[in-house]
């Protein structure tokens, strides 16, 4: 198939919490996983637009010209599976992750998302604690590490069922989970996302000594 290019928008509020997604079980790549919205760039078509159409389609939210700001954050190459024990690479990506900051709060950004069921069966809003916590847990150690004690032993998402956009408290646990060594369902952040939300946090601690 060769490499395609894929956008995925780290959505920002003006409180500073950052949108994820969880991909519904029915999805043939990567189902079950915690990501930020995102998908394939069609032909033509310019990254920040790619970005906002796919938000827009799994979210249901549209930003308003001149209400944002966006950088690039960085590039990952994604392939599915994401084991050679699960078998051979199917589909293989580069994936730019685009930070998008909203001038809206997290409440106000909440109150207009309607997901789209046939690709989001939940989403939740990552504070910067929350998120190093995830983005520290790293492939390839054996045992889990004990959560730490300022963690929250559970995080507030919002599931959609039969219609229905309702509170679920999601175990931190899940969040932390690494790649199965087998090819499970298994909920779980995945690795890219991982990764865009270190450099999230690090753009946040830019910010924050330019801004000192």
């Amino acid at each position: 198939r060769g490499v395609d290019l894929g956008v995925a928008v780290v959505l920002q509020s003006s409180d500073q919490t950052v949108l994820l997604t969880r991909r519904t079980r029915t999805l043939r790549v990567s189902p079950n996983l915690w990501v930020p919205p995102g998908g394939h760039v069609d032909p033509g078509e310019a990254l920040l637009d790619a970005g906002l159409r796919e938000l827009w389609e799994e979210s249901g939210l549209q930003l308003p010209q001149g209400q944002f700001s966006w950088v690039p954050l960085g590039l990952w190459e994604s392939a599915y599976p994401p084991r050679l024990s699960w078998g051979p690479p199917k589909y293989h990506h580069i994936v730019l992750y685009l930070l998008v900051v909203s001038q809206e709060s997290q409440q106000q950004l909440q109150a207009r998302i309607q997901p789209n069921p046939s690709e989001v069966s939940a989403f939740l809003w990552l504070g910067p604690e929350v998120a190093a916590a995830v983005a520290a847990s790293e492939d390839g150690t054996e045992a889990p590490r004990p959560l730490s004690q300022d963690l929250p032993p559970s995080v507030v998402a919002m599931e959609l069922e039969e219609g229905e956009v309702r509170p679920l408290a999601l175990p931190m646990s899940t969040l932390l989970q690494t790649t199965p060594a087998t090819a499970e369902g298994k909920e779980r952040v995945s690795t890219g996302t991982k990764f865009a939300l270190r450099l999230w946090l690090q753009h946040l601690g830019r910010q924050s000594r330019d801004g000192s």
